[in-house]
């Protein structure tokens, strides 16, 4: 009898997953403390959601699917569909419907979160990543959407961009509405497909972005997408009406006036800004970079937006009669850093431990005493934790970038004195057990 061999699992990723190391995680952290540092200064209070929601409660949730996946990932728990938060914005509407009565008028909240979208993966666009949001709920004053593009500005500058390497845009949802009255389009449907479709067209171009307007596109892998079915006189309608260099909705305008009172200047009207959300209801802006981006083979690749975001003020209403108009904006900051990485050089220097090298099991306390005196002193250290002679632990601390090693042998213990060698020129000098740290110190 012939046993069933055993599978392995597999070693790869799903697609749109990657594992991230420690440079990049490194300034993802820089990244983060900027986004706070603002944040503190503008006023806003910091937020955590659930990852978890009810699928519902996402607003994604598709009646006529005995399955909910259309962009999320879901699973039934106690005959109620749950999904992984798609977004930031759905959770905050959720939160501020549930505490409605106790959050100040307008409520500033900020969050950072991982979100993720059952999509096709594309460059620097992932399954799961991590999220900022900063939003104002409870006001219509259009300072609060005005203040949103300037405090995004502020934080690229603060993480090393200058004012010609990004352009917020803005533009407003009262243009497409105007559009879709004029192209006599009333079907949820077809106006849901019409904005996906316009939201492509920076990243896409307007030839491709065509084909989604119409019956539909397919793309370099061979995958069809639908399109929204519009005849060819309607999306020339549509053509021209992007041509609009000129603000004319109220809103626009105002927002430009008060970007005027902040000496804010690093913005541009641009019509062909549509947001595929639909929950939009006004001002929409989107922050896009200036530079080319490079994948890991070096081809310079159609980037997009690292992040957007508008007003929206009948979301929280869907969670009872509300009166809550809002406005928000949120960055990518997994793109953000993939961007960073290619316009900056980032002087992060990576913290790595002191090795204790291991002559004799028994002279543990003696390894100890000089660990704790180390670490007491706020230096990376550590007793070499593997098995093996001097060789491997050498070896060891030379593959994780170690700048020393520190031998601590029976000539050394009869001496008082340690070897500290230094592992970037290979010198050596005899120091004092304590003096071991300010000599270290001289090395990092």
């Amino acid at each position: 009898m012939v046993k069933d061999k055993k599978t392995k699992p597999s070693k790869e990723l799903p697609l749109g997953f990657v594992d991230r190391q420690e440079k990049e995680l490194l300034i993802r952290d820089f990244v983060i403390s900027n986004i706070k540092e603002v944040m503190i200064k503008y006023g806003f209070q910091y937020l955590e959601t659930p990852s978890f929601e009810y699928t519902d409660s996402i607003g994604k949730f598709l009646p006529d699917k005995e399955r909910p996946d259309a962009g999320v990932f879901s699973f039934k728990d106690e005959n109620k569909w749950l999904s992984l938060r798609y977004d930031l914005t759905a959770p905050l509407a959720r939160y501020v419907a549930k505490n409605y009565l106790e959050l100040p008028k307008p409520f500033k909240r900020y969050q950072l979160g991982s979100v993720w979208r059952n999509e096709k993966p594309g460059p620097g666009r992932f399954r799961e990543f991590l999220q900022f949001d900063a939003d104002y709920v409870g006001t219509k004053n259009l300072q609060a959407d005005a203040e949103l593009c300037v405090l995004i500005s502020e934080i690229l500058e603060k993480c090393g961009l200058d004012k010609t390497d990004y352009t917020v845009k803005i533009s407003s949802r009262k243009f497409t509405d105007k559009l879709f009255e004029q192209l006599k389009i009333k079907s949820k449907d077809q106006i849901s497909t019409t904005l996906r479709a316009l939201d492509k067209v920076d990243r896409l171009g307007w030839a491709e972005a065509k084909k989604l307007l119409g019956e539909g596109r397919k793309d370099k892998s061979g995958d069809y997408t639908k399109g929204a079915k519009l005849k060819n006189d309607q999306i020339k309608i549509i053509e021209n009406a992007l041509k609009n260099k000129a603000p004319d909705s109220e809103d626009v305008l105002e927002i430009i006036k008060i970007f005027q009172a902040y000496n804010f200047k690093n913005y541009k009207f641009d019509p062909s800004v549509i947001r595929g959300l639909e929950y939009y209801t006004g001002p929409i802006f989107e922050v896009n970079l200036n530079f080319e981006v490079k994948n890991s083979k070096g081809q310079t690749i159609q980037f997009g937006s690292i992040g957007g975001g508008g007003r929206y003020d009948n979301l929280v209403n869907n969670f009872g009669n509300l009166d809550c108009p809002a406005t928000g904006i949120s960055i990518g900051l997994d793109r953000l850093v993939f961007a960073l990485m290619q316009k900056k050089d980032f002087k992060i220097k990576s913290t790595r431990p002191v090795i204790i090298c291991v002559f004799d099991k028994d002279k543990i306390k003696e390894y100890v005493n000089i660990l704790n005196k180390l670490r007491a002193s706020n230096v990376s250290s550590e007793i070499y934790p593997g098995e093996g002679k001097l060789k491997k632990q050498m070896e060891y601390a030379n593959k994780i970038g170690s700048p020393a090693v520190i031998l601590y042998g029976d000539d050394e213990i009869k001496s008082g004195k340690a070897t500290l060698k230094n592992l970037e020129n290979g010198n050596e000098s005899f120091v004092a057990i304590e003096d071991l740290s300010n000599e270290i110190k001289k090395l990092l």
